[in-house]
């Protein structure tokens, strides 16, 4: 047997309810805030991610899934979504139509980390970028839309963290600061964080091997260090949530992955996932549009774990099958012709409808119909056939009843239709 490859998962009826689910109400939300869709390529040119995501982050250098095509070129799969919505942002010259773009995608990323609980090597995000706006307004705007889709999936026991990272004016003095006093500590840092001493020392603040976090206690933040710019945006984007009445921490150990992010970070959190309990995250990056070869444009965003938000609704709210409206039962090769007939038309007035097309015993279809969950079943034969008229039975009430041959569409549409617009 040809088994999944290590750290992919399939998501099968059942659950795949529960995931269309998510994304339904975050379109709809999208669309409320004004957002448009976009999708773009799985596959991108390595350099995008080496030059969007950083050379020397972890994605990059032990992350990516990585290969040369026929012409020798470097293509990734896509670790994450922002990087490839920008190169379209830029390539496209959507910010000739319009500098300020709203737009959200949904799909899957590829990094082949160590799999665990909720961390997949396929994994899939729903993203949001906006670009155009330095305003914190719009940083708060983004955080208000994650804890509205929170709020709609009733998922109370999570918790916003936000910080500031300053930005290529204040963070450099402050990266200083931190590789002085990570210098006296290095002994104590794990292989990873040596290195990130080195080239990133706000990844260290990432890192979740204890002797690291241990290490930190009494690390300088990045929040004693803010420009008066960066300063007022962070104090802005706190009013504005405040004004919203979003509960959140101030979290000044908070850094994000990638190395574009600038000024405001954010993440959502939730205790279920044990340490993988990130279900959200994003945050400013308004230098990335231009080192990726655009306009100087700012840019903002998130990415929702789709795979972390179903793990910890499934133990609440499993997602359920759809079950069919009705479920006809015929019995002969003429009954079954009709019955065929009738399936097509009730499908296309937008009915759940089923029928088991190898003409089994009526005893085995009914217990087909009873397991399928329909509320309703349609019984015809060569003995409804000859006096004109179909049986219909409630599934709940057991209550029977006859309906003329020619009718039976309408009649289910009316019955079906009628009950469920009640």
């Amino acid at each position: 047997m040809i088994q999944l490859v290590r750290g992919f998962k399939d998501v099968l009826p059942g659950e795949i309810e529960l995931w269309q689910d998510i994304e339904d109400i975050m379109r709809n939300i999208f669309e409320e805030f004004g957002f448009t869709q976009i999708r773009t390529p799985i596959l991108e040119r390595t350099e995008l991610f080496a030059r969007g995501i950083g050379a020397t982050t972890d994605i990059v250098e032990k992350e990516m899934y990585t290969f040369s095509d026929l012409k020798n070129e470097s293509l990734s799969m896509r670790p994450e979504a922002t990087a490839s919505v920008v190169r379209a942002y830029i390539e496209h010259k959507m910010y000739a139509q319009n500098p300020v773009q709203k737009l959200y995608s949904m799909g899957p990323m590829f990094r082949r980390e160590r799999p665990q609980k909720g961390r997949y090597r396929q994994f899939y995000q729903i993203n949001a970028e906006v670009f155009g706006l330095y305003s914190p307004k719009i940083d708060a705007e983004l955080i208000l839309i994650l804890m509205t889709l929170m709020d709609r999936l009733s998922l109370t026991e999570v918790v916003l963290h936000i910080n500031s990272l300053g930005c290529e004016r204040c963070r450099p003095a402050f990266k200083e600061r931190l590789q002085i006093f990570l210098a006296e500590r290095i002994e104590t840092l794990c292989p990873d964080c040596r290195r990130r001493y080195e080239v990133n020392p706000l990844r260290v603040f990432d890192c979740k091997a204890q002797g690291c976090r241990e290490s930190l206690e009494g690390a300088p933040t990045i929040l004693d260090h803010l420009c008066e710019e960066c300063r007022n945006h962070f104090n802005e984007v706190r009013d504005f949530l405040n004004r919203f009445q979003i509960s959140y921490k101030v979290n000044p150990r908070l850094v994000r992955g990638l190395d574009y992010y600038t000024r405001t970070a954010f993440e959502v959190l939730a205790a279920h996932l044990g340490a993988q309990n990130a279900v959200a995250g994003g945050g400013r990056y308004d230098g990335l549009v231009k080192a990726l070869g655009g306009p100087a444009q700012p840019g903002v965003g998130f990415a929702v774990g789709l795979d972390r938000l179903a793990s910890l609704l499934s133990d609440r709210a499993p997602g359920l099958v759809k079950q069919p409206n009705v479920f006809i039962a015929a019995l002969g090769d003429r009954a079954q012709d009709r019955a065929f007939v009738w399936l097509q038309a009730l499908r296309f007035e937008g009915i759940r409808t089923e029928m088991d097309v190898e003409d089994r015993s009526l005893k085995s279809q009914m217990r087909q119909a009873d397991k399928s969950g329909a509320s309703y079943v349609l019984i015809v034969g060569e003995r409804e056939l000859e006096e004109g008229a179909a049986v219909w039975r409630d599934m709940n009430t057991k209550e029977q009843e006859t309906v003329p041959l020619e009718e039976v569409v309408e009649f289910v549409k009316k019955s079906v239709m009628g009950i469920a617009s009640a």
